[in-house]
């Protein structure tokens, strides 16, 4: 999941304004991982962050995260935990209280250093570790650790401020960060997923898209790429949409998923079929969660 947020840092007030010398206001949009092109690493900003998510389960205690600056400049990043509420939709709230069949994982982890300073193409090593796992009853609990760039913060009256005896001026400086789940399962998990409710909007735009119901059972959450192929009334078949890093967290049973189809040569989403799979990787193979079909006309 990414963060962006639009800080205002500064302001200079018309002599007519006394009381206000400053003004501050934070919008945050949050935009889900289905964005996120590599699957083992997640990337914001100029900061690459490896893996781009973590599973401790069954023996294992420690992870290692790296930590890449790709920018020309040096950065600081702050790290810290958040709670994360999943939408029906797919959005993400942030929250301080976990709903219910939702459980923290940051009380029982910890992580070192908690901010770096990266150079240009430098990078570091954050470890975090898993403790009090025995103090946990079965099920599965979940935090989100984020990485917050920290903007540069100029000596005040170091940026010449254009006059404006009409109002207000505000400058604004965005704030980058990314977050990553952190999962700890204990005992014996599972989870079970199925596509449905599948449909082909053809008014919504210019490309046609298709939306798709995630039916998640099980008190695991699932996480995995969705794959659409169109297949002709020939039998040919040929991907027109794709998102990886689509997840389906705890407690929510359902997810709300929009792609839009690619119009490519040769293909009439009035006839045909779409086919849709729900794939995760594992260390050895790829493993299909569901599968369903649609035809088209």
């Amino acid at each position: 999941m990414l963060y962006k947020n639009m800080k205002p840092v500064k302001s200079s007030v018309r002599p007519g304004i006394a009381a206000a010398r400053y003004l501050c206001c934070l919008a945050i949009a949050v935009i889900c991982c289905n964005v996120v092109a590599i699957q083992h690493a997640l990337a914001q900003g100029n900061l690459l962050v490896t893996p781009a998510r973590v599973i401790f389960e069954g023996s294992k205690r420690a992870e290692e995260l790296n930590l890449a600056n790709s920018g020309k400049d040096t950065a600081r990043y702050l790290i810290s935990f958040v709670e994360i509420r999943m939408n029906k939709n797919g959005t993400f709230d942030q929250v301080n209280e976990p709903d219910s069949g939702q459980q923290f994982a940051s009380g029982y982890l910890r992580f070192f250093p908690r901010s770096v300073v990266l150079g240009p193409n430098e990078a570091q090593v954050i470890k975090l570790q898993l403790t009090g796992a025995s103090q946990l009853a079965p099920g599965e609990y979940r935090s989100h650790l984020y990485f917050r760039a920290v903007p540069d913060e100029r000596p005040i009256g170091g940026d010449t401020v254009r006059a404006d005896s009409s109002g207000i001026n505000v400058k604004l400086t965005p704030v980058f960060g990314i977050t990553i789940p952190v999962i700890i399962r204990v005992g014996e998990t599972t989870a079970s997923v199925q596509l449905s409710e599948l449909s082909v909007d053809q008014a919504t735009g210019p490309e046609p898209g298709l939306n798709v119901l995630f039916n998640r059972t099980g008190n695991a959450s699932v996480y995995g790429d969705l794959t659409v192929d169109y297949i002709s009334p020939q039998g040919k078949a040929t991907q027109v949409a794709e998102a990886r890093g689509l997840a389906v967290y705890t407690p929510n049973s359902q997810r709300y998923v929009h792609l839009i189809l690619q119009t490519k040569p040769g293909i009439n989403f009035r006839t045909g079929k779409l086919r849709v799979a729900y794939t995760t990787k594992t260390k050895t193979s790829t493993e299909e969660l569901a599968r369903a079909e649609l035809q088209l006309r």
